[in-house]
């Protein structure tokens, strides 16, 4: 009985549905790898048509909005909630997405934050992305990527 419980403690986490916000390099440091995910979701788009999910102009036109549109929020949440930027800070992030526009995973890269600036910026992006959405809707579970400019909090 004893090892029933523990192998339900150690396998139950699997099934559960992630919702994270967490760093490349905390994710890669457990065992959460880009190419793992990149085999689970399909590209929002790519060079070759049949491997994207939006593939005409006009649903590329469409996730370029909404993708315009959920940073903008979370830029302006970022502001509600006293975050600031010391300066303009670049970064780069990939979003794991729900065919309905639910979150699963957004790993992101930012360059020169201190460990507490940068904590604070991933738990305010973990309860933006509990409450927010992706603006757009898919057949499959999709993904995107860009690199990111956070300008200077004024």
């Amino acid at each position: 009985m004893k090892i029933f419980a523990a192998l339900c403690f150690l396998i139950c986490p699997l099934f559960i549905e992630a919702q994270v916000a967490i760093s490349i390099s905390a994710a890669k440091r457990q065992g959460l790898t880009v190419e793992h995910l990149d085999s689970v979701y399909k590209s929002a788009i790519h060079a070759e048509a049949d491997k994207a999910v939006f593939k005409t102009d006009k649903e590329r036109e469409k996730l370029a909005l909404a993708y315009r549109s959920f940073l903008i929020d979370f830029g302006s949440f970022l502001s509600k909630n006293s975050f600031k930027w010391d300066e303009t800070t670049r970064g780069w992030n990939r979003i794991y997405m729900q065919p309905d526009g639910t979150i699963d995973y957004f790993l992101y890269s930012v360059k020169n934050l201190i460990p507490a600036k940068e904590a604070e910026f991933e738990r305010l992006l973990n309860l933006y992305i509990k409450d927010n959405k992706f603006g757009l809707t898919a057949p499959v579970k999709f993904a995107q990527c860009s690199s990111v400019t956070y300008p200077k909090s004024e």
